[in-house]
């Protein structure tokens, strides 16, 4: 512990029912409390430590009861501090309207020890049609300590500019009613974390002078904490993508006679050969998927949520990035079978001349830019006589990459809370942002997938990979959340 070590008391409050327990639990990374659609679920004010060092600082953060009704709320707020408003608060309030009783020791516990204020309001509201914000407003008033507006349930992650229009909104009107504050988004279900680090800064900008050195001791804390396990969440990526570069799976042909050998020579294939070829891009698409799903629990549990969130992140992603794209037909029937035999949700289209990918586990959902060219290449049949076999192509694993990236998107945004995904959760921007940044890697992770086919040894590539899904996750979480990202990550992706 140092001299100047302090504890931080940051306080949640809102109208009831608003989501302050939820926002605690993504806050948090674990569960507190009781989350359920009805009012006054949480019943009296409770703290919990959300950063410490090893100086001895704390930030603690309280989740309090929600604020009824807010109107009554300040008719007894004016009387707290006599001996009627004792009464009415102690006796009559406490035994006999226990939820209005619990938001009045939430305002006293919050004006008694808060450092900041975090009032959580819903985007999905305009201010001037919440009767409820003037009363509440004023309750601010009456509290007295620094103010930072958290904008929830905004929905699916937007373009910053559509939220900084919510964000200006919500200030403006604020400011009619008398509340100065700093306006921020950060929704419980779909938020990011460098977004927290807005808020950690934000709050630092109000507290006294004498807790502002703990303050920075905490957000290092946050800082390291968090840039280690973006590090650990692209190694376990660029370990998918090594194994998948190094993959291959031979081909087990059938024994021909010289007549078959003539027929396939003008043309007439055979479908014992063509079946062993689908038999083994089968089997190298099955372990393409386990290796898939096991690289998502382990970013799940990197992010501290429970094991159905990487089944929720796949089913999202099959969901946002499905393709339909044209592909030869000859290509199509034998691409189609393998793929609907291996993989979950995949169809073909063959009466069309196309592959329909819609909903589909691998191309759909997982390989967002691929398009048809790239299925149709997505096997290689490597045509050497004594020992044949397939692998993925390197088109494939660029869409594999820019897909990882995706991947991790959709982790870092799940908000704990109920489970709820929000619809659109990967956005299509997404895509587009991704598909910019991974140009600028495409060079390099081409040298990768060529020393793949040269020398399939998977430990030789993970190095060359991470730098490559590093530097494309970060420079996009710049274009989506510009300013946000740790200078510790930035020195590390130039």
């Amino acid at each position: 512990m140092t001299a100047d070590s302090a504890t931080i008391e940051i306080t949640l409050i809102s109208h009831t029912n608003a989501g302050k327990t939820t926002l605690a639990r993504t806050l948090l990374g674990r569960d507190i409390g009781e989350v359920r659609d009805a009012p006054h679920v949480t019943e009296i004010a409770e703290a919990h430590t959300l950063l410490q060092t090893e100086a001895g600082d704390v930030m603690r953060l309280w989740d309090t009861p929600g604020f009824g009704d807010s109107a009554r709320l300040v008719q007894r707020l004016r009387l707290a501090d006599n001996p009627i408003g004792w009464l009415l608060r102690e006796v009559w309030d406490r035994y006999l309207d226990r939820p209005f009783w619990c938001s009045q020791q939430a305002v006293r516990a919050a004006r008694d020890s808060s450092d900041v204020l975090l009032y959580l309001v819903s985007a999905a509201e305009d201010p001037r049609d919440a009767g409820y914000v003037g009363y509440e407003a004023q309750v601010l008033q009456w509290v007295d300590k620094p103010v930072v507006v958290l904008l929830n349930q905004v929905g699916p992650p937007r373009p910053a500019i559509e939220e900084q229009a919510d964000a200006q909104r919500w200030s403006a009107h604020l400011k009619t009613l008398g509340v100065e504050s700093d306006v921020l988004t950060l929704d419980a279900f779909a938020r990011c974390w460098v977004q927290e680090r807005v808020l950690l800064d934000t709050v630092g900008r109000h507290l006294p002078e004498h807790k502002r050195a703990a303050h920075a001791r905490l957000v290092e804390t946050w800082t390291t904490r968090n840039v280690e396990r973006f590090v650990e969440s692209m190694r376990t990526l660029a370990e998918q993508l090594a194994h998948a570069a190094c993959d291959r799976e031979p081909v087990t042909l059938p024994v021909t006679s010289a007549m078959q050998k003539l027929m396939h020579s003008v043309g007439l294939k055979h479908a014992e050969r063509d079946a062993a070829h689908e038999r083994a891009m089968k089997t190298l698409a099955e372990r393409l998927e386990t290796r898939i799903r096991g690289a998502t629990d382990a970013l799940t549990a990197l992010h501290g949520l429970d094991g159905n969130a990487a089944q929720t992140v796949l089913d999202r992603l099959r969901t946002h990035f499905s393709v339909q794209q044209k592909v030869d037909e000859g290509r199509s029937a034998l691409f189609g079978s393998v793929i609907m035999g291996a993989l979950t949700g995949l169809k073909a289209d063959i009466a069309t001349g196309g592959l329909t990918l819609g909903g589909g586990m691998l191309a759909g959902g997982l390989i967002g830019g691929l398009t048809g060219a790239g299925v149709a290449r997505g096997m290689n049949r490597l045509a050497r006589a004594e020992h044949p076999e397939v692998r993925w192509s390197s088109d494939f694993l660029d869409a594999l990459a820019r897909s990882s990236v995706l991947r991790y998107l959709a982790v870092a945004h799940f908000g704990r809370g109920r489970g709820r995904y929000v619809e659109g959760e990967a956005p299509a921007f997404w895509r587009e942002e991704v598909e910019q940044q991974h140009a600028a890697q495409a060079t390099n992770l081409r040298a990768v997938w060529d020393t793949a086919v040269a020398t399939p040894i998977c430990d030789e590539l993970v190095s060359a990979l991470h730098d490559a899904v590093q530097k494309t996750t970060v420079a996009t979480l710049q274009r989506l959340y510009p300013a946000t990202v740790p200078e510790q990550l930035l020195a590390k992706s130039r």
